[in-house]
């Protein structure tokens, strides 16, 4: 086995009383760096040319699990919430919903209020993926959830089912291949992927964790390789396109939830250690925090939702 790279974080960039960080988004026309408290309700926003006292905090009405820029639109977001697809004002933290949960569950009222969206991402044809599960405040997680897409002319469609916690969602450098993590399995499938039309199809394990550690969100660099958050791990894997580990980030704290690329380096949300308490090591309580690292090589670019003209 070849020896592969190695990078440690030692202390947070963002020493923030975080409870569930997720969604890292880069904006590069703004130079600002986004992500959401998913249990707390909250859409961070920074200014990278003036750093973490720039930091604005905006309550959101629910937890929104992932948001994306739209494009030709400066203050609205789309975004995937506890009840739906919606527009978020990024200012006032309010959401006009687009499809909402009576829409998406039908008539089982039950499961509308049990279920959250989770992770998503946009194609490049400007579609919203985006994957709901079990709301942990609710139930545990199981088998139930679902991976919608949202198009640009507002349909809205059931892609796959079941999934437990549908996590990093992306493409490979052709756009013929889509990833979608499913964490508490261990695995990051592989589906072929039809850009034109978006369908996905030929499911199979791109790779494998093989214990009881769960891959998280993803970012994915120029060279095609996915840089995977290893929830209760304490780290990030680079794993290449042949889904071989190539590289390592090990940080100081165990809930690792998702990078994203800012130039060269990868800023990474983490979620609060659930054995947090005043006795333990300073590693657990940074659980919550953001860090950065430098890893020598770029992201590729986020795309943007497209509304149908």
């Amino acid at each position: 086995m070849s020896e592969i790279q190695r990078w440690t974080v030692n202390e947070p960039y963002l020493d923030i009383p975080g409870t569930l960080l997720e969604g890292p988004f880069y904006d590069v026309a703004n130079n600002e760096f986004r992500f959401v408290d998913i249990w707390d309700h909250k859409l961070y926003r920074l200014d990278l040319a003036k750093g973490p006292e720039s930091l604005k905090v905006i309550d959101t009405e629910v937890s929104l699990g992932v948001t994306a820029n739209i494009a030709k639109t400066s203050n609205q977001l789309i975004v995937a919430a506890k009840y739906g697809f919606a527009r978020l004002d990024q200012t006032t933290g309010t959401l006009s919903y687009i499809h909402d949960t009576h829409e998406l569950w039908g008539k089982d009222e039950g499961k509308a209020e049990r279920m959250r969206f989770n992770d998503g991402a946009i194609d490049s044809q400007g579609r919203f993926w985006a994957g709901a599960m079990n709301d942990s405040k609710i139930k545990n997680p199981e088998a139930e959830g679902v991976l919608f897409r949202l198009d640009p002319d507002q349909t809205v469609h059931h892609m796959l089912a079941p999934v437990t916690i549908p996590n990093g969602i992306g493409w490979n450098l052709t756009d013929d291949v889509m990833y979608l993590t499913d964490s508490p399995t261990g695995k990051i499938f592989a589906f072929d992927f039809d850009a034109n039309s978006g369908a996905i199809s030929n499911r199979r394990v791109h790779f494998d964790i093989g214990n009881a550690l769960e891959p998280d969100g993803f970012a994915i660099d120029v060279e095609g390789c996915i840089w995977s958050a290893i929830y209760g791990g304490g780290k990030v894997l680079r794993i290449s396109p042949a889904g071989k580990v190539i590289g390592q980030i090990d940080l100081p704290t165990r809930n690792v939830t998702c990078p994203v690329f800012v130039g060269t380096e990868l800023f990474i949300t983490t979620a609060k250690d659930d054995r947090d308490d005043d006795h333990l090591p300073q590693s657990v309580r940074y659980g919550g925090r953001v860090f950065r690292i430098d890893v020598g090589i770029r992201g590729v670019p986020k795309n943007e939702f497209r509304f149908q003209d």
